[in-house]
């Protein structure tokens, strides 16, 4: 009896902890976490950037997808001019 429970102790916690870094992978696959002013970013390391295409000079929403410096990938998003407007008159 006491095998018995040990085993369905061991398989329920692993299921938690299993369903604990799954819930962390799919947060990480979402959206960027919309930037704060003032926000620490501690960047490491820019993994990659991307913005909206647009031929009009106008606010676009970008994001930086980066490695800070514990290790951790961080996803953010902000709101910056088009590259458009560089090539205004």
């Amino acid at each position: 009896m006491k095998l018995r429970t040990l085993v369905f102790t061991s398989t329920l916690a692993l299921a938690a902890v299993s369903g604990l870094a799954q819930a962390d992978t799919q947060q990480a696959a979402g959206k960027p976490v919309p930037y704060q002013y003032g926000m620490p970013l501690n960047i490491d390391k820019v993994i990659a950037m991307h913005e909206t295409d647009t031929n009009e000079c106008k606010v676009i929403n970008a994001d930086i997808k980066f490695v800070d410096k514990a290790g951790k990938v961080e996803d953010v998003g902000y709101r910056k001019m088009s590259e458009a407007c560089d090539f205004q008159n």
